[in-house]
């Protein structure tokens, strides 16, 4: 039985979203971690501050589905 070849290269890339959102979060989260002045022993609470707030501002708001819905 002949196997399917899969690219190594093609897998394991994440999807282009993904990526980019998870940069985001990154970033978010080394901004909190220097507004706490640096300190130690804050990394998960930063992050998980920062994924919040990332998926809070990339959820389109109420009035903009609402419009949407409208157009279609």
């Amino acid at each position: 039985m002949p196997r399917k070849s899969t690219k190594p290269s093609e897998a394991a890339k994440p999807s282009q979203p993904t990526h980019s959102v998870n940069e985001a979060i990154q970033r978010r989260a080394y901004e909190l971690h220097l507004e706490r002045g640096g300190a130690h022993g804050g990394d998960l609470d930063d992050w998980l501050r920062a994924e919040r707030e990332v998926q809070t501002q990339s959820q389109p708001t109420t009035s903009a589905r609402k419009a949407a819905k409208k157009k279609a």
